[in-house]
């Protein structure tokens, strides 16, 4: 691992560290002796909290959704504060973030490919030129032509489908839906998302229809380097059943069988340079149909993962998935070797409904900790994305089974009341 002692070190502008993994980044930039920088709106900046308003060395104010602005604003910020990398940590900036590259020369990703990173239909396109395994699917701007495209589809898309934003993430706006009576109805959820918060960045307003992939799922990130890809650990993902499939948890490692856990790292780094990450890291999800040894790619992020996963990988591997991400963007060959051979999963804490939260506790148990993210008095989300969580645990242990039934009897004991 490359480290810099002095404490003027390199600089690295993070386009709107506000994300998931903003934590992780800010940890991996003291490891590193690497500067941050922020870039995003002043209003934004206001309510940042106190720990990242701290790590930062300084903040370029502009306006993200203005693309000539923006570009101008971070490219002068850059040259004024020596910047010797770019990252973004908001998946909607990530096209922002490969054409700024770009502009001041520095290790990016590549714009020409960077908007099917960031966008779903583009995302299909991508994957169907590098024949990647994926889901069908199709493109509606509207219930009544949803109902159009599937009844005029050659190949015809069976039920049931999955109905999801053109832009978006966090499982937003997202339904299976199992037959033509609630199309409508998922369609119009799906449009609601017109426009990315806080920073009203307006989004693709197209809805894709995508064939539902059986299976489990797993997720995989891969760092990549001047082009160079670096599969990580794959992680079991486990979500709700029923509409909306929210995610429990996560598992690391995956406990797949080791040639089949090669292949999902192998397409999910194919998967990361189809849609032209060339300096940086991306998140991807995949499903293994029943009776197959054949990975689907079902999205792909140009950014770290959310849902603590960079906790998880690294309780598990050693490896600290924001570090690798920093070095990348610096033109250096990333640490993803792991050192370390045990297992760790995440459990959320998810209500029952939505309300507002009168009661939330979790167990210490050895071998756990756990963090809230709502309080008493909080309201609570219908569960239908990942905005319902209340909290969760993460557990430590020599084997995944032992870590899953760890993390399982945490959420088991825990107390959560909502009225």
């Amino acid at each position: 691992m490359t480290m810099w002692t002095s404490p003027r070190g390199p600089g690295v502008l993070v386009i709107e560290p506000m994300g998931n993994a903003g934590r992780f980044l800010v940890e991996a930039a003291d490891r590193l002796g690497v500067r941050l920088y922020a870039a995003t709106h002043k209003d934004v900046h206001d309510g940042y909290p106190d720990w990242l308003r701290t790590a930062l060395s300084g903040v370029c104010a502009t306006d993200l959704t203005d693309t000539p602005r923006a570009l101008g604003d971070m490219a002068a910020f850059c040259r004024e504060h020596a910047v010797a990398g770019i990252a973004a940590c908001f998946e909607l900036f990530t096209p922002l973030a490969a054409l700024l590259a770009r502009r001041v020369g520095l290790p990016g990703n590549d714009p020409r490919l960077a908007h099917a990173a960031r966008n779903k239909i583009l995302m299909g396109e991508a994957f169907a030129a590098d024949g990647i395994p994926a889901p069908r699917w199709a493109v509606a701007h509207d219930a009544v032509e949803a109902h159009q495209v599937l009844r005029e589809r050659p190949d015809g898309l069976c039920w049931p489908l999955v109905v999801k934003p053109a832009e978006q993430g966090g499982s937003w706006g997202v339904s299976v839906v199992d037959g033509p009576d609630r199309l409508g109805d998922a369609v119009d959820a799906a449009r609601r998302y017109t426009h990315a918060q806080p920073h009203g960045l307006r989004l693709d307003p197209r809805v894709l229809l995508q064939e539902y992939v059986p299976g489990e799922e797993y997720s995989c990130d891969t760092v990549v380097a001047s082009g160079v890809a670096y599969p990580l650990p794959v992680v079991r993902k486990d979500t709700t059943e029923g509409r909306y499939r929210v995610e429990t948890g996560h598992t690391c490692p995956s406990g797949l069988p080791a040639p089949l856990a090669a292949q999902v790292r192998h397409t999910a780094a194919r998967a990361a340079l189809a849609v032209g990450v060339r300096n940086g890291i991306a998140h991807t999800e995949v499903k293994i149909p029943p009776g197959t040894r054949t990975p689907h790619v079902i999205e792909t992020g140009a950014r770290l993962p959310g849902d603590s996963l960079c906790e998880v990988v690294e309780a598990a591997t050693g490896v600290s998935e924001a570090t690798a991400h920093l070095q990348a963007v610096l033109g250096l060959v990333p640490d993803t070797a792991p050192h370390r051979a045990d297992a760790a999963a995440i459990r959320f804490l998810l209500p029952e409904h939505g309300g507002v939260l009168r009661r939330a506790d979790v167990p210490g148990l050895p071998g756990t900790h756990s963090e809230l993210c709502l309080r008493p008095g909080d309201a609570v989300p219908e569960p239908t994305d990942s905005t319902c969580r209340i909290g969760h645990v993460v557990a430590r242990a020599e084997t995944v089974g032992r870590a899953r039934a760890l993390a399982d009897r945490a959420i088991a004991r825990s107390r959560v009341e909502v009225d």
